[in-house]
């Protein structure tokens, strides 16, 4: 055996050894160039067999038959651009006369199987210009954040996308969500990333947790407001409710408007205002929301329409003022009584977890994206944290929140402690921490005395 020989084996050996131990590096040091190659030797064929080509047009056919030549072949789209990611390959094509982006997407599952990349997605870039999006392996199955994400103020970097992109919760553009999912499928990590992302802002937090504070309770020092009972919870919302009162009067005090203004300078909501007068932006977390919405009496009853009409409220007039809402639940249906599609049609994001029934991926994606509510009952029961996640236009991704422990999450909102606003209205619902344990003395014994 020659040496080329030996050292062909162990790089085989090594490359298929790093691809079942860590997908990642075999993509980088391998899989990259394979693909790349595989993609641009295969294109032609490929595309004519996905049945995205053209047939020539009628000058070339002319041309052809005048100088007694074979007619041309049927034209493909037109490569752009070829860029290797981390997670796989970005396409940009040039689609031909008479193309659609809706072709490509059609195609999609075929062009992952020619192309024996793990997953296929396209977006239209702009007219005539398709951007497809091939993922080398699963990414989903053990998520790595990229190491430099693109956080902007309300904006956080809280899962990983099948494609390898990364999924954002941005709050000035989607102002308020829900969240849904079945015991045990990550809707808590979800939660968790959430908060640690928001934590370095400078942002106030207000949690409703009615599991008696379970899940919220030890990220207290960077809550500015916590209520773990319905009686709590529904005097913490009416104070939300003159919150948002008080922040619109500030607005309307420091509109200028006048002839001199430009429209541009007008002030329609806090992000207007000069960053001196600017209000805090809070985001309040709903823990299980239908421990809002259930009674067992007229008392109950009472509170409940108090608290969804809060909701309600906040949901329909809280973007302007800075207050984003946070809900989630296991179900989120009519059943929880008068005022909840009301809300749940103000909630424009939507991110499912494994549910337990189709009804209940119905409550999130419905309404909006048929194949959001197929994708989301395939999730099986292994993969917690592998999500759905949706919104009012009707697009849709898989996504998965890296774990995070609650020692974590923990940590990082007692590091971030001192940026918890006090806001004045809802410094009764502050939660009471107590101060870090001192560090234990251990006692000596006293030694005899002798003589």
């Amino acid at each position: 055996m020659t040496a080329f020989t030996v050292a062909l084996v162990l790089v085989v050996a090594a490359a298929g050894l790093l691809r079942w131990r860590s997908p990642a590096w075999y993509w980088l040091t391998f899989g990259v160039t394979l693909a790349a190659l595989r993609v641009l030797i295969r294109y032609a064929s490929v595309m004519d067999a996905c049945g995205l080509t053209v047939p020539p047009s009628r000058w070339r056919l002319a041309l052809a038959r005048i100088a007694d030549r074979p007619a041309p072949d049927s034209r493909v789209p037109r490569i752009l651009r070829l860029r290797p990611t981390r997670t796989g390959l970005v396409l940009r094509l040039k689609l031909r006369p008479g193309q659609d982006a809706f072709d490509v997407a059609a195609a999609s599952d075929r062009l992952r199987h020619s192309f024996s990349m793990y997953g296929v997605t396209s977006r239209e870039v702009r007219s005539g210009v398709v951007e497809l999006r091939l993922t080398g392996y699963d990414v989903l199955k053990r998520v790595q954040m990229p190491a430099k994400t693109d956080p902007r103020p309300m904006r956080v970097p809280v899962a990983l996308r099948e494609d390898g992109s990364v999924h954002y919760r941005d709050y000035r553009a989607v102002p308020h969500a829900l969240t849904l999912g079945a015991t045990e499928s990550g809707k808590s990590v979800y939660q968790r990333n959430l908060v640690a992302g928001l934590a370095p802002m400078d942002v106030a937090l207000v949690g409703i947790d009615c599991k008696q504070g379970v899940e919220l309770f030890p990220l207290a020092r960077r809550f500015s407001a916590l209520a773990d009972n319905p009686d709590t919870a529904a005097e913490l919302l009416d104070a939300l409710v003159d919150h948002m009162q008080g922040v619109y009067q500030l607005i309307r005090a420091e509109q200028r408007i006048s002839v001199a203004v430009p429209d541009a300078d007008i002030a329609a909501d806090i992000w207007d205002l000069p960053e001196e007068l600017r209000p805090v932006p809070v985001v309040v977390l709903v823990d299980e929301v239908a421990e809002l919405a259930l009674f067992a009496n007229k008392e109950e009853e009472k509170r409940r329409d108090r608290i969804i009409t809060a909701l309600v409220r906040l949901a329909q007039l809280g973007r302007a003022a800075g207050i984003y809402l946070e809900i989630c639940g296991q179900r989120f249906g009519s059943e929880l009584g008068k005022g909840i599609t009301m809300l749940r049609a103000q909630l424009t994001g939507r991110t499912a977890h494994r549910v337990n029934d189709e009804t209940s991926a119905n409550m999130a994606f419905g309404d909006i994206s048929p194949d959001a509510v197929l994708a989301a009952i395939q999730i099986p029961a292994e993969l917690r944290g592998v999500a759905i996640a949706g919104d009012s236009t009707g697009g849709w991704h898989r996504i998965r929140a890296p774990h995070t422990s609650l020692r974590q999450a923990v940590n990082v909102c007692n590091k971030h402690a001192d940026r918890t606003p006090a806001l004045p209205v809802l410094e009764p619902f502050r939660p009471a921490v107590a101060a870090p344990p001192a560090p234990r003395v251990p006692l000596s014994k006293t030694a005899p005395v002798t003589a």
